[in-house]
């Protein structure tokens, strides 16, 4: 049975999500998950669980403008006729990327990380915020970006890409579909190639869907979770 707890980390509305016992699934590991552009803690629920019934304890988090604290003129900030879409982006990518220093001290004064057993994933938007909540916090045991980019459109000094070597040494994988015009696969995909010079083979690893769009194939996305899930029960779980 999958249990949901719905509160606040200082000022973020997250739900918590885990299987049986909270105390075992800390124990297990801890994974932060953020969302995409658009949607929320609520509307990625079924992920949530999804990942839950692995054993984790789960903290949906509500990105910057989403959900429970959505921007009043949210439909105008990301229309693509805002001129300013992109910086908008990236602003609300950053700001959710710098409350997980405060997130995790709150969790662990709460006794919900296990050992410094943390792990981040996040999938699109949340993709992106996954690679900087690797630089705000470089402790993370383990993070999976999911149809996420480390580089950020201009010349923003705030993208990831320029700090990749705070990545090391926590294990990464990228996960990205070849066709997706969205978010294209081909930044990720460079990050891995640098990444060789810091990571032993086993700790980076970049897969890439060759027929999927961003709205990814059934099966792909079938196969995405899954190598999500066993990078997870590697890195976290041991």
């Amino acid at each position: 049975m999958i249990h949901t707890q719905r509160q606040h980390l200082q000022n973020t509305p997250c739900v918590f999500l885990y299987k049986d016992e909270i105390k075992k699934a800390v124990r297990n590991g801890t994974i932060l998950f953020f969302h995409g552009l658009g949607a929320s803690k609520d509307v990625q629920l079924h992920d949530l669980e999804n990942l839950a019934q692995h054993g984790f304890l789960v903290v949906g988090i509500d990105n910057v403008g989403h959900g429970e604290r959505k921007y009043e003129d949210f439909d105008t900030r990301f229309s693509t006729k805002n001129t300013n879409l992109e910086q908008d982006f990236q602003q609300a990518v950053l700001e959710t990327a710098q409350e997980v220093p405060i997130l995790i001290e709150e969790l662990q004064k709460r006794d919900l990380i296990h050992n410094a057993k943390v792990g981040v994933t996040g999938i699109s938007m949340g993709g992106f915020i996954t690679y900087r909540a690797l630089v705000e916090y470089p402790k993370f045991k383990a993070a999976v970006s999911i149809l996420g980019s480390p580089k950020w459109k201009g010349n923003n000094p705030y993208s990831p890409h320029l700090h990749h070597k705070c990545f090391f040494p926590t294990p990464l994988m990228s996960l990205n579909a070849g066709k997706d015009t969205s978010v294209p696969a081909h930044d990720a995909r460079e990050l891995h190639q640098h990444l060789r010079e810091f990571y032993a083979k086993d700790k980076h690893r970049y897969i890439e869907y060759p027929e999927s769009e961003h709205f990814m194939r059934e099966s792909d996305w079938d196969d995405l979770w899954q190598n999500m899930v066993l990078w997870f029960q590697k890195w976290l779980m041991t």
